[in-house]
């Protein structure tokens, strides 16, 4: 699905919402303008997927009032959506383009994987947590995304059989670079992760593969729940 499509895609959680869809449009786009470009995002793929997807379908009833803060917000369980800011920046830092295979590690709740399917076409997602899977499908098919395929599992061996992706995604912080995302890697594919680097600090890092080689750009710190799994923290 691309960006513009949202915007003329009936949207179910709409009628929760005592705001108006003009009036949630209008709140999108001051996110972008105040949130994201004047923070220094610039892909204009990744603005426009920005101020398309509706990110009040995303998240409980309750909390769709503030989907516009630029603030990572409760989904239960331990869980968060990540705040806007950290959405476009991951986004932008891999460099999405459409066509891109893409593997998004951490559904949550399908906020994030549907604005990178805006801008690629189409997203693997995997969710440790069974939970959080369904209720992702459910939501992400109410906002009318139908390519991004969640798959329940351990998001650190990655999707071998889907493999190989351009741009591996986390919304998890790890150790280390999980082995099976970079043997999974095209040719120039990109990671970006956080990594624990010690108590109460993560770093946003960007991983590009060189053949049996890879670069590690900073991207700065962050903050996210732990990466569950194989290779992950818990």
């Amino acid at each position: 699905m691309t960006a513009d499509a949202f915007e003329h895609s009936s949207d179910p959680a709409a009628q929760q919402e005592a705001a108006p869809a003009a009036e949630r449009a209008a709140e999108r786009r001051r996110m972008v303008e105040w949130h994201l470009e004047a923070r220094g995002i610039r892909d204009r793929r990744v603005l426009d997927a920005m101020g398309s997807v509706p990110r009040e379908a995303f998240l409980p009833p309750a909390l769709a009032r503030d989907a516009y803060a630029d603030s990572p917000l409760p989904l239960g369980g331990g869980q968060t959506i990540s705040q806007p800011y950290i959405v476009a920046l991951t986004a932008e830092a891999a460099g999405l383009r459409p066509g891109d295979r893409v593997l998004d590690v951490g559904t949550g709740s399908g906020y994030a994987a549907a604005v990178y399917a805006a801008i690629v076409g189409e997203v693997w997602s995997v969710e440790f947590v069974p939970e959080l899977a369904d209720d992702a499908r459910r939501r992400l098919a109410a906002a009318g995304v139908h390519d991004v395929h969640v798959v329940t599992g351990d998001g650190t061996l990655g999707l071998e059989q889907h493999a190989p992706f351009d741009a591996i995604l986390a919304a998890a912080a790890g150790p280390d670079i999980p082995r099976p995302w970079i043997d999974q890697l095209a040719e120039g594919g990109r990671i970006v992760m956080p990594l624990e680097r010690s108590a109460g600090w993560q770093q946003l890092v960007r991983v590009t593969k060189h053949g049996s080689d890879v670069t590690v750009d900073d991207l700065g710190a962050v903050r996210f729940v732990p990466l569950r799994g194989a290779h992950g923290t818990g």
